[in-house]
């Protein structure tokens, strides 16, 4: 049991890290590359610029890729590390966050459909390759939003999970939660009423401190490995 123990506490750790990866490289790639160089309405400016940071956009999609990875084995630690609150519930929050890390990670084709053809894909004028890169660049954006409906599923999971660990700051899991209709809202939006999509994203700095503070918790502090313990061995 004393192995058990000290698991839980390096596995925690591990997990704080990665989730400390994801929010750096998925912020580093949405706030340093696409916003400053991706111009709602002007598909002429949103190409020149995926000409002129080519180079940029191309390490965005290394760090993206890095986020999506690193949420793979996020969700894997943290069915292992939470499935003594509820093991049922900690295998859906896995499998709801797989399911994001898959569509955000597909979506990055987009992405890098839209710099290759901003670049000079052969068979289309300038004019079609603007169109055309910054459709791409739209559906990427769809895709990154479909991908976080699951992970707002999974949000409402883990925050749970938390809540009744016993071995996490109860508080943690509120916080955690209150992300989660956040990430649907937002999502949903995007699909359904774009309209108010814009107006939403004020509500993005919940999710933000949430799993910020769900990181560092992690990496800092881990978990009380003796409540832990004694829901691992019922």
């Amino acid at each position: 049991m004393r192995e058990q123990s000290f698991d839980a506490g390096r596995i925690a750790r591990i997990a704080g890290l990665l989730y400390v990866v994801i929010i750096l490289a998925g912020m580093g790639s949405e706030v340093a590359v696409r916003i400053p160089n991706i111009v709602p309405g002007d598909p002429a400016a949103t190409a020149a610029n995926l000409v002129d940071n080519a180079g940029l956009f191309r390490r965005s999609f290394a760090a993206d890729m890095a986020m999506a990875l690193s949420d793979v084995a996020l969700a894997v630690l943290l069915f292992w590390l939470l499935g003594p609150a509820g093991k049922v519930l900690s295998l859906m929050a896995m499998a709801f966050r797989l399911v994001q890390a898959a569509l955000i990670g597909a979506s990055l084709l987009f992405q890098h459909a839209a710099l290759l053809v901003a670049n000079g894909a052969p068979g289309f004028d300038s004019g079609d390759r603007e169109a055309l890169a910054a459709f791409f660049l739209d559906i990427h954006a769809h895709g990154y939003d479909l991908g976080l409906v699951f992970f707002g599923v999974a949000c409402l999971l883990l925050g749970t999970l938390i809540w009744r660990s016993g071995f996490l700051p109860r508080w943690l899991g509120g916080l955690v939660f209150a992300a989660g209709p956040v990430y649907l809202a937002g999502s949903f939006a995007r699909f359904v009423m774009p309209e108010i999509h814009g107006p939403l994203q004020f509500a993005y700095v919940v999710p933000l401190i949430a799993e910020t503070a769900f990181a560092l918790w992690l990496l800092i502090r881990g978990v009380d490995t003796r409540v832990w313990k004694a829901g691992a061995g019922k």
